[in-house]
């Protein structure tokens, strides 16, 4: 009898040790994972600063009132897609008029992301052509871009654009899913922009031309806060 109570009682310890260790192992994982929860990386731009930060003139460009930019969604507006969105048409002598958007957002997730041109165009009532990779120059980087072509009953317009998530510039969703994992998985919630600019008419080579001209004169002519927001 007394055998069997020892033989108890080594079982009985020895399952209690097993719970301590496995309980010890367990608080240890939630505290690492609580310590390395991601952080927002980039505080919030107040919406008038920002546009304050917008130039309405550089170089030979000239902003107008505001033409027919095509907008994102009213509901990806309103679900807070982007803190600070920011609509110019410009304008110089021997060039059509360029249409430009600025999206940001300190804070991109899993759910939270920047919206990109080809989900907004068909929502226009737009039939957009393929995406095609490009680089556009500027501040001394070559910056990963795409452009497209959008094409309604009413007008055809020239469509180039770039995203910068954290120190990645995604061209496509799986990409900017990817970028926003990587990021948290170093710990932060990677800021997010989209720079769109856009031409009306239909000969691509030529807006690809004005387009990636326009943008690298906007970067570098922008304010130091703004040129580390567009392209980090």
């Amino acid at each position: 009898m007394d055998n069997g109570k020892s033989k108890q009682g080594k079982q009985t310890s020895l399952v209690n040790r097993r719970n301590f260790i496995i309980g010890a192992v367990l608080a240890s994982a939630s505290a690492i994972a609580y310590t390395r929860q991601p952080e927002i990386a980039e505080p919030v731009v107040e919406a008038e600063a920002f546009d304050k930060l917008v130039p309405k003139a550089f170089g030979n460009w000239m902003s107008l009132s505001q033409g027919e930019v095509i907008l994102p969604p009213p509901d990806a507006l309103q679900d807070r897609l982007y803190d600070n969105l920011v609509t110019r048409v410009y304008a110089k002598s021997g060039s059509p008029p360029v249409m430009m958007l600025l999206a940001y957002n300190n804070e991109q997730d899993g759910v939270l992301q920047v919206h990109r041109p080809e989900v907004c165009y068909p929502v226009g009532g737009f039939q957009l052509t393929e995406t095609r990779q490009i680089g556009i120059a500027g501040a001394g980087r070559s910056i990963p871009a795409n452009i497209f072509t959008a094409k309604s009953p009413r007008r055809t317009e020239q469509v180039v654009y770039f995203t910068r998530l954290g120190n990645a510039f995604p061209r496509s969703w799986s990409e900017q899913r990817i970028s926003v994992m990587r990021a948290n998985l170093a710990g932060d919630i990677p800021d997010g922009m989209m720079m769109r600019v856009s031409v009306l008419g239909g000969d691509q080579q030529k807006a690809l031309s004005i387009l990636t001209e326009f943008t690298r004169e906007f970067i570098e002519s922008s304010p130091r806060h703004l040129q580390k927001l567009l392209i980090g």
